[in-house]
């Protein structure tokens, strides 16, 4: 068991004091739940933060237009997270862990309108959800659309769009599949792009 050192139940402390007031302003922080200050949050009666989830400094979390975010049950989130949800619900799925500088979104910006700016042009929803015992590297891009299976597994810097079965490695700028685990064999193995497994 991790001992605590002074300046370790320092920053506990002070980070259970700021979830102690965020409780006012969030729809619902379960049992055993952090969230590290500073934290920026818009709209928080439409977010809800299950059990033993762990948030840590500089998180971003904002909803537009009823939309609403869902962070379910232990869950670990590195520093400078960003997460927006527009019109529609973003959640990310029970014993997810999430790396520093990751942005999780269900909304992009329409840019069709030429001479029109980018922030007056509409929104374009997209149903965006990461499933159950998912690993998100660091720097990760999360694009709206995006429906991640259970123990996926997201490179560090990926750009990642697009649906995904359970128990997929994703990497790169766009990301693809890059190994799956094999329910026959037991083992993770290579694939194509598209997840078919190479001979």
């Amino acid at each position: 068991m991790e001992k605590l050192t002074p300046i370790k139940m320092f920053y506990k402390l002070k980070w259970l004091l700021t979830t102690f007031f965020l409780r006012l302003r969030l729809n619902k922080i379960g049992l055993i739940s952090y969230v590290a200050n500073p934290i920026f949050i818009l709209n928080g009666k439409n977010i809800q933060i299950g059990n033993k989830v762990r948030i840590f400094p500089h998180s971003r979390m904002e909803t537009h237009n009823n939309g609403k975010i869902i962070i379910e049950d232990n869950i670990s989130i590195g520093q400078n997270l960003h997460l927006i949800s527009s019109s529609d619900i973003l959640v990310i799925g029970k014993d997810t862990t999430i790396s520093g500088n990751v942005f999780i979104t269900n909304v992009d910006h329409d840019y069709t309108e030429i001479g029109v700016h980018i922030l007056k042009q509409k929104y374009l929803i997209k149903k965006t959800e990461i499933g159950e015992n998912c690993f998100i590297g660091y720097g990760a891009a999360i694009q709206a659309g995006t429906i991640l299976g259970k123990h996926c597994v997201i490179g560090a810097n990926s750009v990642v769009k697009g649906q995904f079965p359970d128990y997929c490695v994703i990497v790169g700028s766009p990301a693809r599949i890059v190994k799956r685990y094999n329910v026959e064999t037991g083992s993770w193995e290579r694939t194509d792009d598209k997840g078919n497994f190479l001979k």
